[in-house]
């Protein structure tokens, strides 16, 4: 389309990639016009998201341009444009930056700063450094470049420079001089950035270079460099920088962030092995006696001790060493270097060094009694850099303890050390807790005789009143003198905290500018940032942004803030002023008036005033106060006091209430709420003070003072009952539980009831949000009062507590300068979560046992005799089962603990690890110190041999990540070092304990990626186990390193592995999980959402508001239907089987649960539907449900598709607390439910599996409607889903707690039992009765009738026989049982199954009938209903017709009473025609769930239910119509079939009771299969393995000899070998062949199987060999070689050698050499399944192949002459009668026969009737092979035979007798292989006459079981019945192959007699006896 005006018509996107560049020209103008007017979210966009990297490669360099321009209008107007990124700038970084044109590079270089914006920046750099390895210089210049305007525009926080600082000194060596110019200023840039923490960086470039670069250093401005553009989430941020600038100047604030970014020196630097470079001998040299040796040792150990970072590893034996050295070594020398060596090790390794800090600090505080200046020194040097790995909480013990001690100096040099520790503390680090013991300690040593000691002490306490303040600090120095306080004082002036407090701004400002000129590394100065840097940005308008405030941006406004939270107090005289000038003197004298009257006048005076207020005119504390006078809030009249409790609640609303106001009437509220009268409006106001001042405040005061201050226990009950219900109305999240431990106690401990009851009523309620961890807060209780708590605590357990609704009041608007929220006020206590798992470990009492690990304890665990070892475990282990909670200070046991996990005994090595479990219970959380010493042990213990070793170290290892998680396990580089080691178990349990613990973080340490590369090697590992392991967690590391960067790391690996890497993990991209959501910090969000108020009262915590503009895009854009239609489901359920997805199964509903159903539903459901399931307002949730509902009747089809997610949408409301919305989803759930009833919808298991549990719950509701809603919504389940099944989910509730609940799933479970029968209990009637039973022992009486009631359904239905199925009950609950029963109106509805057969089988199809639909569903106890029939009685109608049973309804009977004719009329009545009514019998159509139902009856334990079951299938399969039903039920149905096979012949054979119906059941059985394989449309559904239980099944009944003792035992064995005929030839040929070969190799495998039985299956495979001829064209060719490869790889040839028989091994090859002959050398294209290239199939067949290449004739037959195969080619083809291979094929076998000896007669009598079948068959060219003699005799053969046949026709034309009928001739030629014009001879006459009394029930005797008489072969197949199977005759051509016995399947024997064994008998004689049956049977 070269024309212009054709490629104008074209779309725009077409236009964009046409092959012509001036239409792509055209299209890209458009398309930037076209951009520009879309929407963002506009789904025109997604067309460009493939095309839009063609832009930017356009080869014309003039389209490229405007294709540019069009990408960038693309990324700046596309909200999906973040997708295109990584494409996109590959394409700019390849095809623009190495443009000529100025423009293309420049606007190249835009979009990569575009997609910077876009979030996207890690991309664009990645893609940006692969152009610095690129050949051509100018790309390589050009992206150093982009990195530069990177930098410059977006700063060093958002661009990542550690990969770019790598690169500069290669960069520096270019050989293009441009490119060294370009890395010369992005140098300058970077440094401008980050100042002289980039110079280490450069250490490698010439100095040339560098002395240039130092210059251009200078050269720069002091002022730190701005960020100029911005991120997407970055607006907030870029508006405030623009109104600055327009603004003019810098503001204050500005001032303060004008440093330059933080950068950590420390990440730019290489780290250095120390432990692999240390010498060999350092360990042996170090304990030297000669101090030269040791000083040598650590002077080789100093420089590398000292580099600026150091590799991780396990440095304890090192530290260990030089502890030891600085403590006990005398060289004064040696112990100076062994300082510096600590103290390097503590700066290179960082936060790494922490476990050993500990430790060090001891020793070094010890040593500071050396009097030396140079090793005082730098011990303090190294103890200095040793603290700022640890904490001053973990060395708090060490440091108390060398204050104490008698040596000045240690307490001096201590003391000082204190006062440096402390520079760098803050009041996070420094709490109340370790302030107190540290300021004690110090307190004392203030008045110590050393001068230095009292100094050092000064400063030290001066440095803590710089962190903690004065106010903290001066309660503990009090009783100190104020010369010392002044002292103290000075101090704390003079100390410049290492944070930067102490400083003016302006000074921190400069001071910060320049630090960075200071190119220490060390982390001291790393961890002095200035305190601007930690200020948070300006709080955003947004309500989002509400509360988050950060600490430092509350001191401009602490005035303010300090007068909301507390204001002045006002005096009784300020009260009196302020009310003069407020209020009128005639109010002021009501509201003291003495009658009651007045002051209630007053007070409502006072209220209305108040109320037409402003809220900045309100003084709240002015009129509490006021109200707060004589007589106050002891107010005699309630009504009074009413009213001013009432204006309270009114002041906080409306008012600035603070807490000042707060605690003036808290009390008085308090000692009225008790009052019945008072109670409710105290309450409520309390309530409205907690909104205004928070709860904990209010709370604290109520409890505070209903305790402490009055003595009412009335008040006590109510003020812990309001506590109770607040803490559900304001959430958790701000109280702290360790204030209201005591006063609960206290409660508990009370003598009045209520008090208690109360007490535990509170303590039930925080259990909801703290969960387990709250008991052990009271474990100390009296027993009765824990039993109370524990059942308390029982009731509330998985109740999901409600989200809060109420929280501390905002202002809408911020108009005014009034200062913060409230809730900023809130105390740095209350803001910490009340219900964290680490408040609640603070709140746990711990016991420290550092003083029980002596010194002896560790020198028994390093002894060298295992006995003391284990006594020292032993000893640790007594310590630790006597001290549930410890302290992490463990002293020196961990080091000690260390080794013995490699102990050498097992069993030490065992209970070490049982002993690091209980460590981390014990200590919880705190344990992260000690995971760097003990994690790497219990790691390597999984080396072990034994599974229990590595039992006892997976078990500990869960412990300690349940404590710490997973990211100390990486960031420590623990994994990879040790999967290292190559060992298979390690790898395997690791592997395999990773797989269960990675899936539950949502993020991980980057550190991750350091273990791929041993996973990689993994995949390829030798073992098997390491290899599944290995691929099992391949999908996690894949979900949390992203599968991108996987196969990024596949390049380092070699070329073949990392092929067979790329397919695994191609492999396993699928199975890759979705990531678990964050709980964390959308919890908040998620429960704190209030429901919508009126827009006066809406509180702080509702949602944003969304504007009418947003409202209408909204209605525009969702358009569409509420529920969407596709085909997600299907892909659902497979996620479900490949585990891909979280089971939904939960007590209470998780985030990542939650998450994950949003996922699910959301393409399932329109936009505004998805809002409103998931808003967090119930009023939204009762929309959507009424949407649904609506859905369900005008979508129904999108309904079906999205089910299972919406039923597990309705399982979350259930957890909802609000009754309007349970009601609204039951309303749903039935209408529903009515809905996939009519559509004939079977429910999934998996919809039924994550709704039905759910539903069960709700049953036991307090409210009765929900209940009956629940109720009636099960009973409509049962329409949809198996009864039986339902029951299952049913009996499953009986485990609840609630009572209520076990009784209606009792109730349930009767109902199901009336309607469906016993059968319906699952998983079977004595199991699930059993369950039942056990709670009539409930102490609950409703539970106790309602299981007796249940027991009764049951005993209407099996009698006498519920007592044996509901077990051993004691004697309390048979009586109650039997006495139930007899009061009960039930009868037996069927005796016993042994004894009345019959109405057995009736009951049991009642039971396996659906339940009636007419709604007529009554209890027995209902009285009778009136209309229908008037004439009904009590009377048992025993002959009543079953109208239900005859398709008819009592609905469809004419109750109209017949009109009387006039007498006029009755003789033409008379003469008319009568019409007999017609019947309307109507065979009820099957529906799934009733098929699945009776299908599952087959099996049932109860014989009556069985055949029952039996017939209603055996009916349903002579229907068409209603056989159809049963298409994809196959398998289920011959399974189960097969099952009850199995069952008849182990259980009821043995059984004398049963043993009597085991003839009736195979009868059936028989019966069914023999329909069922008759259809071939059917029998061709059944699937390999199932025939091979089949096939296994009869076979087994076939060789019972059991059966011949009884009568029609003979019988059943010819009906199962006929059915084994029709098995074998309705069923798809290749999986009965397959099936039998599975059979037969299994059967192989066990030498001590049964002979007859392996024979039996050889056999059936014979008979398929003879008929593969005709069949081949089903068969399978390909499965049905790799059954047998599977069955010779199995078996090969070399194993028969050793075993007696090979007939096995002959019938496989057998069954080759037919492939091979039929199929000719085509076979070998066949064996594509076969991957084994030494496989002996292949071999076999290629032989057979090339056997049959030769001569037709090369067999010489009776001494005839060889002739060529071209020759009998020729012949052949010459021949006008030739016939086709197939009968050429049967001539020769035939021919083959003759010339046996044993089987000449039988080869005539088959050529004699192939030229019958075949006349025109010209069989000359076989005769001419033979000699004449033989062609002589073989016409002589043919002659006589042809005279027989013709002689016994005559005579039975002579004597008329005729064979019989039609059928039975049919029959009998069937059976027998005989045709209507052959001869009948004896052993013919015979066969007939055995299949004929076969088939009239007759016993053939002896005769049945040994058959000598061979069935003539002929082209059809055999049927195997009372004939014999044969092996085709073809098979004589190879010596080696298999000559099959005649042996009839089923007989007894297999002995194979011969004719001349069975003796004649005459024809005349069988011939009589043939026609008698036959008359006979046609008789009947």
């Amino acid at each position: 389309m070269g024309d212009e005006s054709e490629w104008l018509k074209l779309p725009l996107d077409d236009r964009c990639v046409h092959k012509v560049w001036k239409a792509r020209l055209h299209g890209y103008t458009e398309a930037i016009k076209y951009f520009g007017t879309l929407d963002s979210k506009s789904p025109e966009f997604t067309k460009y998201l493939g095309i839009i990297k063609k832009f930017v490669v356009d080869t014309n360099a003039v389209a490229q341009e405007k294709g540019l321009d069009a990408t960038l209008a693309f990324l700046e107007n596309a909200a999906s444009a973040h997708k295109t990124c990584a494409e996109v700038s590959a394409g700019v970084v390849t095809k623009c930056l190495n443009s000529s044109r100025t423009k293309t590079k420049e606007k190249g270089i835009e979009i990569l700063m575009v997609c910077i914006e876009l979030e996207k920046q890690e991309i664009v750099i990645e893609e940006v450094m692969k152009g610095l390895t690129n050949k051509q210089p100018k790309i390589v210049a050009a992206s150093i470049l982009v990195l530069r305007t990177a930098i410059s525009n977006f700063g060093s926080k958002i661009i990542t420079l550690k990969p770019i600082v790598k690169v500069m000194p290669k960069l520096f060596e270019h050989s293009d001089k441009n490119v060294r110019e370009e890395a010369k200023l992005l140098a300058i840039e970077i440094y401008r950035w980050i100042g002289a923490v980039f110079k280490p960086g450069l250490q490698k470039i010439k100095p040339v270079q560098m002395k240039e670069l130092e210059e251009e250093f200078e050269k720069l401005p002091n002022k730190a460099p701005k960020q100029i553009r911005f991120l997407k989430s970055q607006q907030e941020l870029k508006e405030k920088f623009e109104e600055a600038a327009a603004g003019g100047g810098e503001s204050e604030d500005d001032d303060e962030d004008d440093v330059r970014p933080e950068v950590d020196p420390f990440e730019l630097l290489p780290a250095v092995d120390v432990l692999s470079k240390l010498p060999k001998d350092f360990f042996e040299n170090i304990e030297a006696k000669k101090w030269q040796t040791r000083k040598e040792a650590l002077d080789n150990l100093l420089p590398l001790a000292t580099s600026p970072k150091i590799e991780g590893g396990d440095f304890a034996e090192l530290v260990r060493v030089l502890k030891k050295v600085v403590s006990k070594d005398t060289n004064v020398m040696i112990v100076t270097v062994a300082g510096k060596c600590l103290g390097g090790l503590a700066i290179g390794l960082r936060k790494k060094f922490t476990p050993y800090a500990v430790a060090c600090t001891g020793a070094i505080l010890e040593k500071f009694k050396e009097k030396k200046v140079t090793v005082v020194s730098v011990l303090r040097d190294a103890i200095d850099a040793i603290f700022l790995t640890t904490t001053l909480q973990n060395i708090s013990e060490d440091v108390l303890v060398a204050l104490d001690n008698k040596n000045p100096s240690i307490r001096a040099e201590t003391a000082a050390f204190l006062a440096r520790a402390m520079r760098h503390c803050t009041l996070t680090t420094l709490p109340k807790s370790l302030l107190k013991p540290l300021s004690a300690a110090l307190v004392k040593k203030i008045g110590d005789t050393s001068p230095e000691v009292r100094e050092a002490v000064a400063e030290s306490l001066g440095t803590a009143m710089k962190v903690v303040g004065e106010k903290h600090l001066l309660p503990f120095i009090a009783d100190l003198d104020k010369i010392k306080q002044d002292k103290i004082r000075e101090w704390c002036e003079k100390t410049e905290l290492a944070t930067g407090g102490g400083k003016k701004k302006k000074e921190k400002s400069s001071e910060t500018k320049a630090a960075p000129t200071k190119a220490a590394p060390g982390p001291s100065k790393a961890a002095a940032k200035p305190a601007s840097a930690a200020k948070s940005k300006a709080r955003p308008a947004s309500a989002s942004g509400a509360g988050k405030a950060s600490k430092g941006k509350k001191k401009p406004k602490q005035s303010e803030e300090t007068e909301k939270k507390s204001e002045p107090a006002y005096s009784p005289e300020d009260v009196d002023e302020k009310a003069a000038v407020a209020l009128p003197a005639t109010l002021l004298q009501q509201l003291g008036h003495a009658n009651w009257k007045e002051r209630l006048a007053g007070m409502e005076e006072l209220t209305t005033k108040i109320h037409n207020m402003e809220k900045k005119d309100i003084d709240c504390q002015l009129y509490v106060r006021l109200m707060a006078k004589k007589p106050g809030y002891k107010d005699a009249n309630f009504q009074v006091l009413k009213a001013k409790f009432a204006l309270i609640g009114i002041l906080a609303e409306k008012g600035k209430f603070s807490r000042t106001s707060g605690s003036v009437c808290i009390g008085g509220i308090v000692e009225k709420i008790g009052d019945i009268k008072q109670s409710a409006t105290a309450k409520e106001t309390m309530t409205s003070i907690s909104e205004a001042c928070s709860l904990q405040f209010v709370a604290l005061e109520a409890v505070s003072y209903a305790f402490d201050t009055q003595k009412n226990p009335k008040n006590q009950s109510e003020t812990l009952n309001w506590f109770a219900q607040a803490i559900q109305e304001f959430g958790f999240a701000s109280l702290k539980v360790k204030c209201y431990i005591s006063y609960i106690k206290k409660a508990l401990g009370a003598t009045n009831p209520a008090i208690r009851t109360a007490a535990i009523t509170t303590v039930g309620t925080m259990y909801m949000y703290m969960g387990a961890p709250l008991r052990m807060l009271f474990e100390d209780e009296k027993p009765a009062l824990l039993a109370q708590i524990d059942a308390e605590f029982q009731k509330v357990s998985g109740t999901s507590p409600p989200a809060p609704f109420r929280g501390i009041k905002k202002e809408e608007k911020r108009d005014d300068a009034d200062g913060d929220d409230v809730e900023d006020d809130v105390d740095e206590e209350e803001s910490e979560v009340g219900g964290s798992p680490s408040s609640i470990q603070d709140l746990v009492p711990r016991v420290d046992i550092s003083d029980q690990i002596t010194s002896s304890l560790i020198e028994e665990l390093g002894d060298s005799k295992w006995k003391v070892r284990g006594q020292g475990l032993d000893r640790v282990q007594t310590i630790l089962n006597s001290n549930k909670f410890i302290t992490p200070n463990l002293g020196e046991l961990p080091t000690a603990l260390k080794p013995r996990l490699s102990d050498t005994n097992k069993i030490l090595a065992t209970n070490t690890a049982n002993i690091c479990t209980q460590l981390a219970q014990a200590i919880g959380p705190a344990i992260k110190v000690h995971v760097r010493t003990l994690v790497p042990g219990l790691l390597m213990l999984n080396c072990d041999s034994k599974p229990t070793v590595r039992a006892a170290s997976v078990s500990a290892l869960s412990a300690w990540e349940e404590q710490v998680g997973l990211a100390p396990f990486i960031e420590d580089e623990l994994l990879n070092t040790v999967l290292a080691k190559e060992s298979p178990f390690l790898r395997m349990e690791v592997f395999g304990w990773l797989e269960e613990k990675l899936a539950k973080y949502h993020t991980l340490p980057s550190d991750l990626a350091l273990t791929v590369p041993i996973l990689y090697t993994a995949l390829e590992d030798r073992n098997p186990e390491v290899r599944k392991k290995a691929q099992g967690v391949l999908p996690l590391f894949m979900m949390h390193l992203s599968y991108e960067k996987c196969v990024k790391m596949t390049n380092k690996l070699k070329p073949s592995s990392k092929t067979q890497v790329m397919q695994i993990l191609e492999k396993q991209r699928p199975n890759i999980p979705a990531k678990p959501g964050k709980p964390e910090k959308t919890k908040k969000a998620k429960t704190a959402a209030p429901p919508p108020q009126e827009e006066k009262k809406r509180p702080k915590t509702a949602p944003p508001k969304t504007s009418k503009s947003s409202k209408s895009k909204q209605e525009d854009e969702d358009v569409g239907p509420p529920v969407i239609l596709n085909n997600l489901k299907d892909r659902r359920f497979r996620d479900e089987d490949n585990l891909k997805v979280l089971k939904w199964n939960f007590s209470v509903p998780r985030d990542e649960i939650i998450d994950q159903l949003k996922e699910q539903i959301q393409p399932c459901v329109s936009p505004s539907l998805f809002t409103a399931l998931f808003h967090a307002d119930f009023k939204y949730h009762i929309t959507a449900l009424t949407t649904l509902k609506e859905a369900v009747t005008s979508h129904k089809e999108a309904c079906i598709g999205a089910l299972d997610v919406l039923l597990k949408w309705v399982t979350l409301r259930f957890f909802d607390t609000n009754t309007s919305v349970n009601i609204k989803a039951l309303e749903f759930l039935q209408v529903l439910f009515n809905m996939l009833a009519e559509e004939d919808y079977s429910m999934h298991d998996y919809e039924a599996s994550a709704f039905l549990p759910y539903l069960v719950l709700k049953i036991g509701e307090n409210k009765e409607n929900i209940r009956k809603m629940v109720r009636s919504c099960i009973k409509t389940i049962t329409k949809i889903y198996p009864a039986s099944k339902v029951f299952q989910f049913i009996i499953d509730g009986l485990k609840s707690k609630n009572a209520r609940q076990r009784t209606e799933c009792l109730e349930e479970l009767g109902n199901l039992i009336d309607l469906y029968g016993i059968n319906v209990c699952q998983p079977s009637p004595p199991k699930a009765l059993k369950d039942i039973a056990v709670q009539i022992s409930d102490r609950d009486n409703s539970v106790r009738s309602a299981a007796l009631n249940t027991l009764v359904q049951a005993y209407a239905i099996v009698g006498e026989g519920i007592y044996k199925m509901v077990g051993r009950l004691n004697e309390k609950d048979v009586s109650l049982l039997e006495e139930r029963i007899k009061r009960s109106s039930k009868k037996v509805k069927s005796a016993p199954p042994m004894q009345e057969p019959k109405q057995t089988k009736q009951d049991a199809k009642k039971s396996m009938l659906p339940a009636p639909s007419n709604g007529t569903d009554r209890p027995s106890t209902a009285p009778p209903q009136s209309g229908g029939n008037i004439r009904s009685s009590n009377v048992p109608q025993v002959f009543k017709l079953d109208l239900d049973g005859l398709g008819l309804n009592d609905g469809d009977s004419n109750d109209n009473i017949p009109q009387l004719e006039d007498m006029d009329h009755v003789q033409d009545l008379l003469s008319d025609a009568v019409k007999l009514p017609q019947r309307r019998l109507q065979k009820p159509s099957l529906t799934v769930a009733q098929l699945d139902f009776i299908i599952s009856q087959i099996a049932s334990n109860d014989i009556a239910i069985s055949l029952q079951s039996l017939k209603q299938l055996d009916e349903a399969l002579q229907d068409s119509d209603r056989s159809k039903v049963l298409t994809d039920h196959i398998d289920q149905l011959v399974v189960t079939t097969s099952l009850q096979l199995r069952m008849a012949f182990s259980k009821y054979m043995s059984d004398e009771t049963t043993s009597k119906d085991v003839i009736r059941m195979y009868r059936c059985l028989v019966a069914l299969l023999m329909s069922l394989f008759q259809n071939r449309m059917l029998a061709m559904k059944a699937s390999k393995d199932v025939l091979c239980d089949l096939v296994n099944g009869l076979i087994t009944v076939l060789i019972d000899n059991r059966l011949e003792a009884f009568d029609d035992g003979p019988q059943v064995i010819r009906s199962i070998n006929m059915l084994m005929v029709k098995v074998l030839d309705q069923s798809d040929p290749t999986n009965s062949m397959c099936a039998l070969l599975k059979l037969l190799q299994e059967y192989v495998a066990h030498e001590s199987s049964s002979p007859k039985f392996v024979q039996l299956i050889m056999k059936c495979l014979w008979r398929m060999v003879r008929s593969m001829p005709e069949i081949i064209h089903d068969i399978n060719v390909e499965r049905l070689l790799l059954s047998l490869h599977l069955f010779l790889k199995a078996f090969p040839s070399s194993v028969w050698k050793e075993r007696t028989n090979d007939t096995p091994l002959r019938t496989i090859k057998t069954i080759l050499h037919s492939l091979a002959k039929i199929l000719g050398s085509k076979v070998l294209s066949y064996l594509v399944l076969i991957n084994d290239k030494n496989s002996e199939v292949e071999l076999y067949l290629k032989k057979i192949v090339r056997n049959n290449r030769k001569s037709v004739g090369g067999d010489h037959i009776n001494g005839s002459v060889q002739e060529t195969s071209n020759s009998s080619s020729t012949g052949n083809v010459a021949s006008p009668r030739r016939g086709t291979a197939r009968t050429n094929d049967i001539l020769a076998e035939i021919f083959k026969r003759i010339g046996s000896k044993e089987n000449t007669r039988e080869g005539l009598a088959e050529l004699y009737d192939f030229k019958c079948k075949y006349p025109d068959v010209d069989i000359e060219p076989f005769l001419k092979k033979t000699s004449p003699f033989f062609q002589s005799y073989i016409e002589r053969g043919l002659k006589n035979i042809a005279t027989e046949r013709e002689k016994a026709q005559t005579e039975k034309q002579n004597k008329g007798r005729s064979v019989g009928s039609t059928d039975s001739i049919s029959s009998v030629d069937s059976v027998g292989n005989l045709s209507a014009g052959q001869d009948v001879s004896t052993s013919q006459l015979r066969d007939r006459l055995k299949v004929l009394r076969a088939r009239c029930g007759l016993d053939n005797g002896s005769e049945a079981v040994q058959d000598p008489v061979p069935v003539k072969s002929s082209s059809r197949p055999e049927l195997v019945t009372s004939s014999s199977i044969e092996s085709d005759s073809g098979h004589n051509a190879m010596p080696h192959l298999y000559q099959p016995q005649r042996i009839t399947l089923g007989s007894s024997t297999s002995s194979a007699p011969t004719p001349a064994q069975v003796p004649d008998t005459n024809v005349d004689e069988l011939r009589k006896r043939l026609e008698r049956i036959k008359k006979g049977g046609s008789m009947k």
